[in-house]
């Protein structure tokens, strides 16, 4: 049987965590930040985890983590 590929833009956005979990960067801190307040931008930082919902697929896309 074949290898699994794995998705290459998803392997530069997610990292699977010990738990399985998947972490991920947060939206929105691109651009326009000079209208976002210190709170929000500082926020924005911190490492997101991928949404219950999404977990499925986003495995997918990451056979081997």
């Amino acid at each position: 049987m074949p290898k699994q590929k794995t998705r290459r833009g998803a392997a530069k956005r997610m990292k699977i965590m010990a738990k399985g979990r998947i972490k991920c960067g947060k939206a929105n801190r691109r651009h326009l930040l000079s209208g976002k307040t210190t709170k929000r931008k500082r926020q924005l930082r911190a490492p997101g985890v991928v949404p219950a919902g999404l977990q499925k697929m986003a495995h997918a896309q990451l056979p081997y983590g």
